[in-house]
């Protein structure tokens, strides 16, 4: 699971799977970022836009809204600063999840 400490939403996702006795990996994106390959499993899965906190005061303060520029140019903004991520990204196997998504949770968790 990828987040932050200060999200709410991650620190949902693990409540949610600590509850349930499931065991995580977390990595805090403030300490480490996120590898490329790995955010572009989420990209390729969701697409970019999804992916992107569109109300979060991180994604306004970035001005992507207004910018022109490739994926590529996004996915190195996201690296610097995951807060313009939707958080928590979850990933167990080839199942992965983005945001507060407890439907999606349940699916894990239930191995489907």
């Amino acid at each position: 699971m990828f987040g932050t400490r200060k999200s709410k939403e991650t620190r949902a996702a693990e409540r949610f799977f600590k509850e349930r006795k499931i065991k995580i990996h977390f990595v805090d994106l403030k300490e480490r970022p996120i590898a490329k390959g790995e955010l572009s499993r989420f990209v390729q899965k969701f697409g970019l836009n999804a992916l992107l906190d569109l109300q979060g005061k991180a994604y306004e303060r970035s001005n992507l809204a207004h910018l022109r520029t490739t994926e590529d140019g996004v996915i190195a903004k996201i690296i610097d600063d995951p807060e313009l991520l939707r958080l928590p990204l979850v990933r167990a196997g080839k199942h992965l999840t983005v945001g507060e998504d407890i439907e999606g949770w349940k699916a894990l968790v239930a191995g489907g």
